[in-house]
């Protein structure tokens, strides 16, 4: 089950790259339509915005598992391995308390719109929840992904880079 969620992670963060790729191209045939030829597209900032949103979110997991979050280790380099642990421990613990706050209100903000009907307020006029889903969606697999590595810090396996890089 953990080395499905870490193939989910990985490919969901590889997706987002692609997305982060396609975004730049989007931005670029914006601003050659819009100051070249004097034709804006009414399709190119909203899309792109769409597309960061979601890039973002599910970038999340892969993030955590390639353990590039941002990381103060002031205290935590000073304590020993088993210190180290118990702090990851807690750190995990932390993010997947977030974590399921924030899927529980992203779910209640997605149903909320669907019920209302909200869309956004351009010329598309894309429904609200096509991107705000991207909430749950991406907090569900940053959630998974933290319990993966929880279960693995308590079996007493090694959460490091060395261990990523032998998986690959």
């Amino acid at each position: 089950m953990m080395r499905l969620i870490d193939h989910i992670g990985e490919y969901s963060g590889r997706f987002a790259a692609w997305m982060f790729f396609v975004i730049g191209g989007m931005i670029t045939y914006e601003v050659v339509a819009r100051y070249v030829f004097n034709a804006p597209t009414i399709w190119a900032e909203e899309m792109s915005r769409f597309f960061q949103i979601w890039a973002t979110y599910l970038a999340a997991a892969y993030v955590l598992r390639h353990r590039h979050m941002i990381r103060i280790t002031l205290l935590v380099d000073r304590l020993g391995s088993r210190g180290r642990r118990w702090a990851e421990a807690f750190s995990l613990v932390c993010i997947a308390g977030f974590c399921g706050v924030a899927i529980w209100w992203g779910v209640e903000i997605v149903v909320d719109s669907i019920q209302k009907g909200r869309a956004s307020s351009t010329m598309l006029g894309v429904p609200k929840w096509y991107t705000e889903i991207a909430i749950p969606i991406g907090f569900g697999l940053l959630l998974l992904q933290c319990l993966a590595m929880l279960a693995r810090l308590t079996r007493g396996e090694n959460l490091g880079e060395d261990r990523i890089e032998e998986q690959m």
